[in-house]
């Protein structure tokens, strides 16, 4: 016996309230649960254990039916009556054995009940099963509070960004706009003065064609917001990866002539074309490039891949972008592609670590895959899939970043 009350002991101090109007059971009931290690309070009457509540609220109530005054079950219902007390866990302790009497302790909130006359170790085993299931209650409601708080300032949050992103994208939109009038004038000027202009007719298509995607990125910035809940909307189209990185390599070479890089096409012109954004796909490969830049010091070595992966059902292309460079920290590689990480070694603090988020949002919504192999000063590979487009689908001619 005093093995099984020794198994039976509170580990937490909870605090019992004992309410019941026999001195014999107050006595046997007070000595078992302050031997467990139980905090007792005692009332003889409903009205009392009422009144004693406010100023010491118990985690538990074993209360008994047949009392002066109001009975168990009055008292028990004006309980749960009360905002203060609705939650507290009562037992019903009754010699009443009549079905009736059962289903109206638990139709006035019981929890449970002990008939009399009652063995001391029922008892205790059903106030500890309570008190771990109002126990296991308590820890619920306070993660979904925590939770509701954190959906509020995460619905702030949004909307600062939200806020934030309109103001920006009018902000740039406004000097690139005005960029773009004057190359135009410029283009015109040159066509019609052929051989006299200062700058070549090249040169000037290849900085309206910056431009025109600068604009683009802009204008899909609200739009990447707007839908960063429900899914990025997406124009896909058949495109040649081929004639794609050539142009995007193209537009680089300035940055990366700053950052004496060198950019290896290693794509092959007969690969069947993916089913992509291009636009989309334009921002995956200018971050991923951009991120490669950013993290490694002058002289990188960039080299861009793709091929199909074989037997993949339906048929997919992994491309890959692969640098010489320091390579990821293995604890740095699972989180890359979380919201606002950063890498450690950035040489520049402009960015808020958006970029390779991004990609994975872009990729995601493409039905594919990104990920980043590395090791420390091996450099890095950075992949990802795409759909391959079927057959019956027509090349565009226009499929680049604009």
């Amino acid at each position: 016996m005093a093995d099984e009350r020794q198994n039976l002991e509170a580990t937490d101090g909870s605090v019992i309230l004992l309410v019941d109007d026999n001195p014999t059971n107050l006595g046997i009931l007070v000595t078992a649960l302050s031997e467990s290690g139980y905090k007792v309070r005692v009332a003889q009457d409903g009205e009392s254990a009422i009144a004693q509540i406010p100023y010491a609220k118990p985690d538990l109530i074993l209360l008994d039916v047949m009392m002066p005054g109001i009975d168990g079950f009055e008292t028990c219902r004006r309980l749960k009556l009360d905002p203060a007390t609705k939650d507290i866990p009562v037992i019903f302790m009754t010699a009443l054995t009549d079905v009736f009497d059962k289903v109206q302790a638990f139709e006035v909130g019981a929890v449970d009940y002990i008939s009399k006359p009652f063995r001391v170790e029922e008892v205790l085993v059903r106030a500890r099963t309570h008190l771990d299931i109002q126990k296991l209650q308590n820890q619920l409601k306070a993660q979904n509070l925590h939770l509701q708080e954190e959906i509020r300032e995460r619905q702030k949050a949004q909307e600062a960004v939200q806020v934030f992103l309109h103001a920006v994208s009018h902000d740039l939109r406004n000097p690139v706009t005005g960029g773009l009038m004057v190359l135009k004038s410029l283009l015109a000027e040159a066509e019609a003065n052929q051989g006299k202009a200062i700058v070549s007719q090249v040169v000037l298509q290849r900085m309206i064609h910056s431009h025109d995607r600068q604009l683009a990125l802009i204008n899909s910035l609200l739009e990447t917001q707007a839908n960063a809940i429900e899914g990025l909307s997406l124009q896909v189209q058949p495109v040649n990866l081929h004639q794609f990185v050539k142009q995007l390599a193209a537009d680089w070479e300035p940055l990366l002539q700053r950052e004496e890089a060198s950019l290896n096409l290693l794509i092959a012109d007969d690969l069947p074309p993916v089913q992509a954004d291009p636009n989309q796909l334009c921002r995956v490969y200018e971050n991923l490039i951009a991120n490669a830049l950013k993290h490694n010091p002058p002289g990188l070595t960039l080299s861009l891949r793709a091929e199909v992966i074989q037997d993949a059902q339906p048929p997919k292309m992994r491309c890959l972008v692969q640098d010489s460079g320091v390579g990821i920290p293995p604890e740095h590689s699972n989180t890359i592609f979380e919201l606002y990480k950063r890498g450690n070694q950035t040489r520049r603090t402009v960015g808020l670590g958006l970029g390779l988020y991004l990609c994975r949002q872009i990729i995601t919504a493409h039905g594919g895959e990104i990920g980043v192999e590395s090791r420390p000063h091996e450099g890095a590979t950075f992949w990802f899939t795409l759909p391959i487009a079927s057959e019956t689908q027509n090349l565009s001619k226009e499929s680049f970043c604009t």
